[in-house]
């Protein structure tokens, strides 16, 4: 029977009468599990994976308990071992440190206060043992995920300054006007791209760093600034950009986090239109009610394939390579929902269009 909070300890031992002791000893203050063989032994590791302590006859007709735990600490590398033997020779001790990673050793028979003892102390090196191998995984995905940024961040980065480079080679060699002109316009989509990669670097570590500051929230004045930032551009590339604001009670959430998101969505609906469509559309419609803001950015662009729908807020992935970004975009966008406990859906039909939505409690 499953004994809650009690901390749980396997012994091994042919004898039944040791078992039987020592079970009757320490059942009221930590949960026993007893097997006569290492078959059974293995049976309670595969059931119970939160063994801490594992007690071991060091004399078995089939097996040691050192060669037992030798075999099964590569298995089950987490609970303490602790060998038990009336046999108290210095090379048993020195062969159970070294083959079997022994904790203790206990000579038989032994004495309650003891094993006791070696238990309190085993349970402390298991946890301390178990957290390093968690934050030892914990560092080594961080690692690999640094090594991907810094791969990605530098490539990004080299990119943009490699067409300056050649655009500039390119200006010396020529005193035609018309061809420095048209230069200069792909070294200025170059320092463009350059400095949005820049902006989603900024916006990164102000998501990963930063802390949530929150006041009232005007959705009006965010909607204002889009406008003004986007009209021109709509307008010459011929977009029908449309704004639609209700808010007719207080919003409390952190406005950065709030603009970052709103702006990034905007962004990318602007960023992958059809540019050989005559009715290119974009819609903005915020509406704040029930405690809860309500976002949506539509567009009737290039959209996104189905497959890709579920990776596209990874970090550094692009489902277009037309026009494509710099991965994070929508990465910042996922980090910063996330940490103001909302919620974001994605509907996508390709050289339909695309809608996002966003859900964002009142704080």
């Amino acid at each position: 029977m499953e004994i809650p909070n009690k901390i749980k300890i396997l012994y091994v031992d042919d004898e039944m009468n040791n078992l039987i002791g020592f079970k009757a000893a320490l059942r009221f203050d930590y949960h026993i599990l007893i097997a006569q063989n290492t078959k059974e032994a293995y049976a309670f590791l595969k059931k119970h994976d939160d063994i801490k302590v594992i007690f071991c006859d060091q004399k078995m007709p089939d097996i040691t308990g050192v060669m037992f735990f030798e075999e099964m600490r590569a298995i089950y590398p987490y609970p303490i071992r602790i060998l038990l033997t009336a046999y108290a020779d210095i090379e048993a001790v020195i062969d159970a440190i070294n083959r079997g990673h022994v904790f203790r050793y206990v000579k038989k028979p032994w004495i309650d206060a003891d094993i006791i003892n070696a238990i309190e102390e085993g349970v402390k090196f298991y946890k301390v043992s178990s957290m390093l191998s968690i934050k030892n995984n914990e560092l080594s995905k961080a690692y690999s995920e640094l090594d991907k940024f810094a791969y990605s961040v530098s490539h990004d980065i080299r990119g943009p300054l490699v067409g300056l480079i050649g655009g500039i080679n390119l200006a010396l060699d020529t005193e035609n006007v018309q061809e420095i002109k048209e230069i200069l316009t792909l070294m200025q989509s170059s320092v463009n791209k350059l400095d949005t990669f820049i902006l989603n670097m900024h916006d990164y570590y102000c998501i990963e760093r930063g802390e949530l500051k929150n006041v009232n929230i005007d959705f009006n004045k965010i909607a204002d600034n889009l406008k003004d930032t986007y009209n021109i551009y709509a307008l010459s590339a011929n977009i029908n950009f449309k704004v639609n604001v209700i808010q007719t009670q207080d919003f409390w959430n952190d406005e950065v986090s709030v603009n970052l998101v709103i702006t990034n969505l905007v962004s990318n609906a602007f960023k992958y239109q059809k540019t050989d469509f005559e009715n290119k559309l974009i819609e903005l419609d915020i509406k704040v009610e029930k405690g809860e803001a309500i976002i949506k950015v539509s567009d009737n662009g290039c959209g996104i394939e189905e497959k890709y729908l579920s990776q596209i807020y990874n970090l550094f992935f692009r489902a277009h390579y037309k026009n494509a970004g710099s991965g994070f975009g929508l990465f910042n966008v996922k980090s910063a929902i996330l940490k103001l406990n909302g919620d974001i859906n994605v509907e996508s039909v390709i050289d339909k269009g695309t809608t996002f939505t966003v859900i964002i409690p009142n704080k």
